[in-house]
């Protein structure tokens, strides 16, 4: 069964810091053409701040990305994997709790990737039929 370190083999690991602002947070999602980053304090996963947290709680809230904190409008605790997590497994958890975007961490609680089920539908093996 594939594991999600298999995924992750290829994968850039990028974060913003929770003091970041949201316009900063945005363009990098935008310069990486990635729908969420994991949200960082002092190198420990604090949230994760996704275009759905941009549209329901920046835009819809009416608050201004350049003046808003990431850490105010992220989600915060999101749920986890650690990198040797089965695959099957982490989609069923996503598919669960209803979203796309799983941080991966060690045991430590220090960020090692994002693992989006795009990159799960593109890069895992697949099963034969």
């Amino acid at each position: 069964m594939a594991k999600i370190s298999e995924i992750l083999r290829d994968h850039r690991v990028l974060s913003v810091d929770a003091e970041q602002s949201v316009i900063e947070t945005v363009r990098l999602m935008t310069e990486f053409n990635i729908g969420a980053v994991p949200v960082l304090r002092d190198g420990e996963l604090v949230g994760i701040f996704s275009e759905r947290d941009l549209m329901r709680r920046v835009v819809a809230g009416g608050r201004s990305p350049g003046m808003t904190k990431v850490s105010e409008v992220m989600t915060s605790k999101p749920q986890t994997v650690s990198a040797d997590a089965e695959v099957d497994d982490c989609i069923a958890l996503m598919r669960e709790a209803g979203f796309r975007h799983l941080p991966v961490v060690d045991g430590s609680n220090k960020l090692r990737g994002l693992v989006s089920l795009r990159d799960i539908m593109l890069r895992a093996p697949r099963k034969p039929a």
